[in-house]
């Protein structure tokens, strides 16, 4: 009589291929669910140091990406600012002469902010208000400042750094 010796499986166990699927399962379903009900925008950057402004400065859409002019100092008010939708910017003026620029995507939930009244930014989707002096929550639900953005002024010409 011959004796036959069982090796043992090579490979997985199935109690390891189960827990591998369920994981790989719940990792799907997590970041299927991981966005709030609020509008994002997942391209959205936030910048370092900057400013406010408002869109209406007669530049074109895509002025001040690569260095290109944002718009003029004269354009900017002093104690507000101007929205630039397109570079997702604001640029202000606190004070006659002092420029700063900030993202103008709402640190609540990433949603865009358009409305600039005085020296205020309103958020439409939950209704934080923001600081273009400063950058700072003036009502929440935000938590966070708004994103500083690098700005240069060279002349009367406000430019993205």
């Amino acid at each position: 009589m011959t004796s036959e010796s069982v090796q043992p499986k090579s490979g997985p166990s199935r109690r390891t291929l189960v827990a591998a699927v369920g994981a790989a399962g719940l990792t799907v379903a997590l970041t299927a669910c991981g966005s709030g009900d609020e509008a994002s925008d997942p391209s959205t950057e936030q910048g370092a140091d900057g400013g406010a402004t408002n869109e209406e400065s007669g530049l074109s859409a895509g002025a001040g990406a690569g260095g290109a002019a944002l718009t003029k100092t004269a354009d900017i008010p002093e104690g507000s600012g101007k929205i630039f939708k397109d570079e997702k910017v604001v640029v202000s003026q606190p004070a006659a002469g002092d420029f700063k620029a900030f993202s103008t995507v709402c640190t609540h939930r990433d949603c865009p902010m358009v409305d600039l009244k005085d020296d205020i930014i309103s958020c439409t989707c939950h209704g934080s208000q923001f600081s273009v002096l400063d950058g700072s929550v003036k009502k929440g639900p935000a938590v966070e400042p708004l994103a500083a953005k690098q700005i240069s002024v060279n002349g009367d010409s406000i430019t993205l750094a």
